[in-house]
């Protein structure tokens, strides 16, 4: 097998083991989601996450307070602002643990049993 045809025989394969993941994610988000909408959930998961943007906006704020310089109120905003966006980036995470676990599992069972399946042309064995 010369490097060209190995080459375009790999970038099929990869192309096909993306396509698959991306439908066993979209089929583990629906299976989570129950018929429910998605809108629906990022909405909830966003109005959850404020609490933690707001406790990690306040923690960044007080950090940033702890040196008594002149430029402490920039530096308590500067910290306040990087706390909100921690505490929401967490806050989002936790919420949509489930939902992202879903997808992980829908994916990695697609991409299984496609690599079986491969494998299983490439190693045939001839029962009698």
């Amino acid at each position: 097998m010369s490097f060209a045809s190995w080459s375009r025989s790999e970038i099929e394969q990869g192309r096909k083991i993306v396509s698959s993941g991306l439908r066993g994610a979209r089929s583990g988000e629906q299976e989570f989601l129950n018929g429910a909408s998605l809108n629906g959930f990022v909405g909830d998961t966003i109005r959850t996450a404020c609490r933690p943007a707001a406790l990690g906006a306040c923690i960044g704020a007080v950090a940033g307070c702890s040196a008594r310089t002149a430029k402490s109120t920039r530096r308590a905003v500067v910290f306040g602002l990087a706390g909100a966006a921690i505490g929401f980036g967490a806050g989002i995470a936790w919420k949509s643990r489930h939902l992202t676990a879903s997808a992980v599992r829908g994916a990695s069972r697609n991409i299984r049993t496609l690599r079986d399946e491969r494998w299983m042309r490439k190693n045939s064995i001839a029962y009698a």
